[in-house]
């Protein structure tokens, strides 16, 4: 499998506390079947984090990387950024501030819980026009698509890619969170399942029991699509697996 969205930088933002926690989530990643996993430390949240693209963010980065490496030779660590949508994400990509996901055009972008959705959809096309393609992700976590899941069929039909949290299959977001990412899941919008984990005990990186959870109601060529090919395809600057899109 393949993890598009982690906290696991040490030090940096609310995930990884130190390199400790970092080797503990790299080693469970790969005892669970995960192979790839990009780094995506909150960005752009003002007055909270920054993380720009910078010689800090690529020193943590590299130190981290040549760890891994040593202590969990199985995973490849690659870099990337969780983008907190605000108006300047436009410019800020524009003067490269923000590091897509492995030097791709895919940005993982983050909303405000409770953001306007008028907002998010201007953004987003200010983001499109820059050249960059808006990985959405937890989409099923945001008030306005619990409220009107047809948002993210529209986003679809825009290119823009979606990110669910495998937590939020097994209910670790409550109940309004797991009933979007069902119905997501069941109308063919969900582009990636990502841990986005925070530490090696809360939110891990496991991403297997989600695939199994999942495997009692999907077909396996469809879960390794979303767990592992879509995923790739991402990392590597390709386009994602398409499906029929089923309308709310």
């Amino acid at each position: 499998m393949i993890d598009i969205h982690t906290h696991i930088l040490p030090g940096v933002d609310d995930g990884a506390q130190d390199i400790y926690d970092c080797i503990e989530m790299a080693a469970l990643a790969y005892e669970s079947g995960t192979e790839t996993i990009v780094a995506t430390p909150h960005c752009n949240i003002p007055g909270l984090f920054d993380n720009y693209l910078g010689k800090e963010y690529i020193r943590v980065f590299q130190d981290t990387k040549e760890i891994l490496k040593e202590e969990v030779p199985g995973i490849t660590l690659l870099a990337g950024m969780e983008v907190f949508t605000t108006e300047d994400v436009p410019r800020l990509l524009t003067d490269g501030k923000i590091f897509p996901i492995n030097r791709t055009r895919y940005v993982l972008m983050e909303f405000d819980f409770q953001e306007d959705p008028a907002f998010a959809d201007r953004i987003l096309r200010r983001v499109r026009e820059v050249g960059a393609v808006p990985v959405i992700a937890h989409a099923e976590r945001y008030e306005f698509v619990q409220d009107d899941p047809g948002t993210v069929y529209r986003w679809k039909k825009a290119g823009y890619e979606i990110q669910v949290n495998k937590g939020s299959f097994m209910g670790r977001f409550g109940r309004r969170a797991r009933r979007t990412a069902y119905g997501l899941l069941d109308h063919n919008l969900v582009s990636a399942v990502a841990s986005d984990a925070h530490s090696p005990v809360r939110r891990t990186t496991c991403m297997a029991d989600a695939y199994d959870e999942l495997l009692g109601s999907c077909a396996k060529e469809y879960l390794d699509i979303l767990f592992r090919t879509n995923p790739m395809r991402i990392c590597n600057g390709e386009k994602t697996v398409q499906f029929e899109k089923i309308p709310f």
